[in-house]
């Protein structure tokens, strides 16, 4: 029985390999249907996003203190 020639194996698509970036979380959320959910799923909502925004305000926060640290010590 010969072996099979290493060019037997169909060609990968070098979009197999690298698959594109998902989308944008924050379009898919936007895009959801809120039909579908009830008063309490939509409070419970609410809350995770109100929770986020504070988590991201913190970072926005975090990260201007950095910068705003690191442009002080360089302009010495």
């Amino acid at each position: 029985m010969a072996a099979a020639p290493v060019n037997a194996l169909p060609a990968m698509d070098i979009d197999d390999l690298f698959p594109s970036k998902p989308g944008d979380p924050l379009k898919e959320l936007a895009r959801q249907d809120l039909d579908p959910l009830s008063v309490d799923e939509l409070v419970e909502r609410i809350a995770a996003l109100t929770a986020e925004i504070a988590r991201v305000e913190a970072h926005l926060e975090a990260g201007a203190k950095h910068r705003n640290a690191a442009e002080e010590l360089f302009k010495k």
